[in-house]
């Protein structure tokens, strides 16, 4: 797990089934829709492969109100979405940086463009672009624990890094 700086942990959760992830992911939704300034949040996702980062994001995206099929961007680096369940319209960006290699490639795929237009970007695997990524609202931490062989639960480290990020992760208490 990477240190971020001026942090604080404001909520550790677990979940034991993916139906608790979805709630959740319902929860952070209803927080997202509330806050104007969300709208332009950064919310970085990080732990290890299988963690459950990519269900927690197509969770969100659902609730969010995309409908239609929702793909990892792990080979393409980006997905874009629209959601229309808030006034307006609301763009959303859903990043996954496994792929990269060396924190330049951020800078060649063009990305700086993609975090200085407005919306809502969800970033997986954070720590590989590096400096190269505006600080994140909100950081989402899942360790993958398993219980039995065949069963795991997730933990879930929640930090909070800006105004906008300390108002997220109060709506989600």
């Amino acid at each position: 797990m990477s240190v971020l700086p001026h942090a604080t942990i404001v909520e550790s959760t677990v979940w034991h089934t993916e139906e608790e992830t979805r709630a959740w992911a319902a929860r952070l939704a209803d927080a997202l829709l509330a806050l104007p300034q969300a709208g332009h949040a950064l919310l970085t996702l990080e732990g290890q492969l299988g963690a459950g980062k990519t269900t927690l994001v197509r969770h969100l995206l659902r609730a969010l109100g995309i409908e239609g099929r929702i793909k990892s961007p792990s080979y393409g680096l980006v997905e874009t979405y629209e959601a229309i369940s808030r006034p307006g319209r609301l763009a959303i960006w859903h990043l996954d940086f496994y792929r990269l290699n060396d924190p330049d490639e951020w800078e060649h795929a063009g990305l700086r463009d993609v975090f200085a237009a407005p919306g809502l970007k969800l970033v997986e695997w954070p720590e590989r672009a590096g400096s190269r990524l505006p600080p994140a609202d909100l950081n989402l931490h899942i360790s993958l624990r398993p219980v039995t062989d065949e069963t795991a639960l997730r933990e879930v480290q929640v930090r909070a890094f800006s105004p906008t990020g300390r108002a997220l992760a109060e709506a989600l208490r």
